[in-house]
């Protein structure tokens, strides 16, 4: 009974989301312990979880078709049952972030509206969906950032990082159904090296950017090996792999954030994310 509504929120996923927050608060040299930092992760959470289930709510008629499988035209989760747990986790992520911030509650409400936005109308534009998914991925990295209020004036244009790379996943997934064009995957990839390349350049900048490569090249090989693969056969199941790995290979990006910043243990902490992402991930669908 439970595992269908766990389906709808896409748990691997949510793992990657509080990545986004921990590398936010490293990025702003956030002191953990200092202050209730747990509300960011839980506001991420909601979310997160409740945008993707407003996915399915919104696509519930194609899903019929196209995913019959999938919990809400199985009928294993009422679509009205579906919308409100969807709303709800929305809710919750933006009062959470209140209990921490007034300011990070406003960066919470817009990433929420964003996940609307993109849910019932943007998703459907080649252009829009991929710019506005990456706004909301963006948003969480500032959600993380917001945790030290003064460093999103120094720190928040790296919001744009996110925002190409989570374009690109978002461009890629839009042929995950019928197969894929390689046009697509070209301006993927280059949006991919794009984002490793600002994050060596940063992590140089802070005098990290030794170690800061091991996991950026980490990252590019994840990344890189299905993204390869679909190239050579840009069929559906091989888009699926490429998008799959983009979402997961997110830890690792978010770790080389940290220590770009110099943070070894929350590094650390970040990448203990990943077994639980690829584990979930095998129990929960991705995409």
């Amino acid at each position: 009974m439970i595992k269908p509504y766990l389906q709808l929120t896409r748990p691997a996923n949510i793992i990657t989301a509080i990545a986004d927050i921990l590398a936010g608060m490293a990025i702003a040299q956030f002191t953990f312990g200092a202050s209730p930092a747990y509300w960011l992760v839980l506001s991420t959470v909601g979310l997160y979880g409740g945008g993707v289930v407003m996915n399915d709510v919104f696509d519930a008629q194609l899903d019929a078709i196209e995913r019959p499988e999938r919990p809400i035209p199985s009928g294993k989760v009422p679509l009205r049952s579906a919308a409100f747990m969807g709303l709800s986790l929305l809710v919750l992520g933006v009062v959470s972030a209140v209990l921490f911030s007034t300011l990070s509650g406003v960066i919470a409400l817009v990433v929420a509206l964003l996940a609307i936005l993109y849910d019932r109308y943007a998703k459907h534009s080649a252009v829009f969906g991929p710019l506005t998914m990456g706004f909301c991925r963006g948003g969480n990295l500032l959600l993380g950032i917001s945790a030290v209020s003064p460093s999103l004036s120094e720190w928040g244009w790296l919001a744009l990082v996110p925002i190409a790379y989570i374009g690109a996943i978002t461009l890629i997934s839009q042929d995950e159904v019928h197969g894929g064009k390689r046009r697509s995957l070209y301006i993927a990839a280059s949006l991919y090296t794009t984002v490793h390349a600002i994050q060596f350049l940063v992590a140089v900048n802070e005098g990290n950017g030794t170690m800061a490569l091991l996991l950026i090249v980490l990252h590019a090989l994840m990344v890189g090996r299905p993204l390869w693969n679909a190239f050579q056969n840009p069929i559906g199941p091989n888009i699926g792999k490429a998008v799959k790995a983009g979402v997961l290979s997110l830890i690792v990006m978010n770790a080389a954030w940290c220590i770009a910043f110099g943070n070894w243990p929350v590094a650390l902490g970040v990448l203990l994310l990943l077994p639980l992402s690829i584990l979930l991930a095998r129990i929960f669908a991705v995409t």
